[in-house]
């Protein structure tokens, strides 16, 4: 069944009960079109039906109080005279060309007056409701390096110029458009490389992980300043992460269940080439050997993509490394939008001329997106919270912030309180937006002492009121890798203040992540819950081949009561329940 909505005169808003929401282009009325260009044909909004409807419902809403308001105004008279050439050109082309122009997210290209003027009131309505440009922290009192937001003297000198009906001004000093190499953002890269084979994303269905290997045969050590996705499947790809694979383990896993790429997660929890990894060291057995195989991955980090998060270079002399005859695995998340995509994306990366005095280390508050933070969620619930924290060991200079959450998440902040209890702001938003998740880097790094505290804390609502909840009525909402899971966490990018004391942060940092996750394994359901996430058929169960090596042996033809060589939530429960009695019986049963 379908419902059909009429925005204007331009789009339809079909709602399918069976698919995502998808706008497509009305039938041809006459009349002028109030919101010229708003929504371009064929955009696909890639959430549940129920949230499309109402988070549009707002924006169109706010978007036409604001032309009413603009068009029964009178023109502001004060002042000097506002034009495009002398004033709005140049904030134009500093905060919104680099997503408005060709080829990049922005519907439609902002970059001369023209392309402007014929959208004006939209445009002063969606800066005056705060919903463009996207920018998400508030209340900090340190500043960002890649800070998008208008100041309010910037807004004043748009609201004047629309309401003089956006004059052009002598056109031989308007500043010339910005200049982008093929539509890539920082510039002619060094290497654009391609993903090995193209994937295929079906209309509709859950939400699917997949990782796909960049080959790059450097023959030689190179260090990073920044990376720049192209994906092809722009409206598909929920978000992406980049990591480093020097084993070429990635190489041999791809493609082995005849498509493109690695299923589910099973890069990050596959073999990474290191023997004594592969055997584990610890004494827990199965659970050891996934957290140290998770922890190594993500050390090779190379950061992430979001859709709307513009990519910068590192400052100074920061990269990062990527050795000789390594690749680059990209572990996708793609939440289908309503039509059938492919993916086979391009990367450009852009190097540094020498290596980096020091090297960047990066501390995530709580470890692995919240695994370990008993994200479970009662239907209902306005004010969940989950926080975590860490003490630095070591000076250390932060260098950009970030948070990852879905769409139940409402607020997340993280303070810095130094040993003399003093508090620092790193990152504060009030008004989470899944579809604007972005890294801030810092327009000075931010000197940090031995003994600051990093704390995070990230609030949830999973009420009917919170208008982007999946779920209607509400449910309960539980750690997890689908979009309409949740997770949870904040990350730091910091460099140790002397290169030499790096190695004492790096194993704080992974002490940290893994005594917060195998706590979580004490805990029976969770061990499962986490094993879980190795089900990379989406059977829902754990075949043999999908278990880690010390699972898959012995022990596993111990758990396979029901003799189908694999082990379904029942069957992982019971390993729970081992290690539970292992351990004493103490595990921390709280949810």
């Amino acid at each position: 069944m379908t419902f059909q909505l009429q925005i204007g005169k331009t789009m339809n808003l079909n709602l399918a009960t069976d698919r995502p929401a998808v706008l497509e282009p009305a039938q041809e009325t006459s009349g002028s079109d109030p919101f010229p260009g708003r929504f371009p044909d064929g955009l696909v909004l890639p959430r549940p039906a129920t949230v499309c409807l109402a988070r549009l419902v707002l924006v169109v809403a706010s978007t036409m109080v604001f032309v009413r308001l603009a068009t029964a105004q009178s023109p502001v008279p004060a002042g000097a005279g506002v034009d495009w050439s002398r004033q709005i050109a140049a904030i134009v082309h500093e905060k919104c060309s680099s997503c408005h122009r060709p080829g990049q997210v922005g519907p439609f290209s902002l970059l001369t007056h023209d392309d402007i003027r014929s959208r004006a009131k939209t445009v002063i309505a969606v800066i005056e409701n705060g919903y463009m440009p996207p920018w998400k922290p508030v209340g900090v009192e340190v500043r960002y390096a890649n800070d998008r937001s208008l100041s309010a003297e910037q807004k004043r000198l748009f609201r004047q110029w629309v309401d003089a009906s956006c004059p052009e001004g002598p056109r031989d000093e308007a500043p010339a458009p910005p200049a982008f190499a093929d539509g890539w953002s920082l510039g002619p890269p060094d290497l654009v490389v391609k993903m090995q084979g193209e994937f295929q994303i079906p209309a509709d269905g859950p939400d699917l992980y997949r990782s796909f290997v960049f080959p790059l045969d450097l023959p030689e050590d190179r260090w990073v300043k920044a990376i720049e996705l192209r994906p092809q499947a722009r409206s598909a790809i929920h978000h992406a992460l980049f990591f480093l694979d020097s084993s070429g383990s990635a190489r041999r896993m791809d493609g082995s269940d005849g498509v493109a790429g690695i299923a589910g997660m099973g890069f990050l929890a596959g073999p990474d080439g290191s023997d004594d990894r592969r055997r584990g060291r610890g004494n827990g057995g199965a659970t050891d050997d996934v957290v140290e195989r998770i922890d190594a991955r993500l050390d090779g980090g190379l950061g992430g993509y979001v859709p709307g998060a513009m990519p910068t270079r590192l400052p100074g002399d920061l990269a990062m490394a990527l050795p000789a005859r390594s690749d680059i695995v990209m572990q996708t998340h793609f939440h289908p939008s309503g039509k059938a995509e492919t993916e086979q994306a391009e990367l450009a990366l852009y190097f540094a001329d020498q290596p980096p005095a020091r090297k960047l280390v990066p501390i995530q508050v709580p470890p692995m997106f919240g695994f370990g933070a008993n994200i479970d969620i009662p239907a209902g619930e306005k004010n969940f919270r989950i926080s975590d924290s860490f003490r630095l060991p070591v000076d250390v200079e932060a260098v950009s912030v970030g948070g990852h959450a879905h769409y139940i998440c409402r607020a997340m902040d993280l303070t810095a309180t130094l040993p003399d209890g003093q508090k620092i702001p790193l990152l504060r938003i009030d008004d989470w937006d899944l579809d604007w998740q972005d890294r801030y880097l810092f327009a000075e790094p931010v000197a940090l002492p031995a003994g600051t505290e990093i704390r995070s804390e990230i609030v949830y609502d999973n009420s009917a009121s919170n208008p982007e909840n999946p779920y209607s009525p509400p449910q309960r909402i539980r750690w997890g890798r689908q979009s309409n899971d949740e997770m949870g966490s904040i990350t730091l990018l910091v460099v140790a203040a002397d290169e030499s004391e790096r190695p004492a942060l790096q194993t704080a940092v992974r002490e940290h992540f893994t005594t917060t996750i195998a706590n979580r394994f004490l805990r029976g359901r969770d061990l499962g819950q986490m094993l879980i996430q190795l089900d990379e058929n989406r059977d829902g169960k754990l075949q043999r081949s999908e278990a880690p090596p010390r699972l898959a042996g012995r022990g596993f033809a111990l758990l396979d009561q029901n003799r189908d060589d694999a082990l379904d939530e029942e069957e992982l429960g019971r390993l729970g329940e081992l290690v539970e009695r292992m351990n004493g019986g103490n595990a921390d049963r709280e949810r």
